[in-house]
């Protein structure tokens, strides 16, 4: 398979700073929703990035320093739990993307978003579903995005011990609900995510 077929089709039409943008945490029931925008330097392909879904955690780690020591530029954004509540979790997916291909340091010209929405750009690009297992930029991204959150869940774990953050990072794992039950929720939760969750 070719990691950079989008990323040269891209380059071939005349760009020259393509960005992969690729975000987590869109199912979860408590936390931000982060989206992570990435431009590498052309044709690189890092050895062992692949769709963070299929990467242990510890590869993850350690592929986290090395896309941001290769990469010409990356940003990482989020979307709060309050914006979420407020505009919904697509629109704040969105939100968090814009904001990661806005905050890149080095402007790109075009992006290549995961999925099959794309968010209000001022740039070209083009929507690529299960991006993150075609497409290196955004396979970059993925692991990015699902560090950052990860890390920040960590933080929230230590803050909020009772709910195990740091074992189900949100997602309503039957621990985590088990906890949401007991204890009611936190301010990290989701509220409109909760409503299923029955006594």
């Amino acid at each position: 398979m070719n990691w950079i077929e989008y990323e040269q089709s891209a380059e071939l039409k005349g760009y020259k700073a393509i960005c992969g943008v690729d975000e987590a945490g869109r199912g979860p029931l408590a936390g931000p929703v982060c989206a992570v925008a990435v431009i590498l330097p052309p044709n690189t392909i890092i050895d062992g990035v692949n769709d963070s879904k299929k990467l242990t955690e510890k590869k993850r780690e350690a592929l986290f320093d090395v896309i941001k020591e290769t990469a010409v530029s990356y940003s990482i954004a989020y979307a709060s739990v309050e914006e979420i509540e407020s505009i919904n979790i697509l629109n704040a997916t969105m939100l968090a993307m814009k904001r990661a291909v806005e905050g890149l340091d080095v402007k790109a010209d075009y992006a290549m978003i995961d999925g099959n929405k794309m968010p209000p750009l001022d740039i070209d690009g083009e929507t690529i579903v299960k991006g993150d297992a075609k497409s290196m930029s955004i396979a970059c991204a993925s692991i990015l995005a699902k560090v950052s959150r990860d890390r920040l869940l960590y933080e929230y774990a230590k803050e909020y011990p009772q709910y195990h953050f740091d074992k189900h990072k949100g997602y309503g794992t039957a621990l985590h609900k088990e906890a949401i039950l007991e204890y009611g929720p936190c301010p990290y939760h989701r509220m409109s995510f909760l409503k299923k969750i029955k006594k």
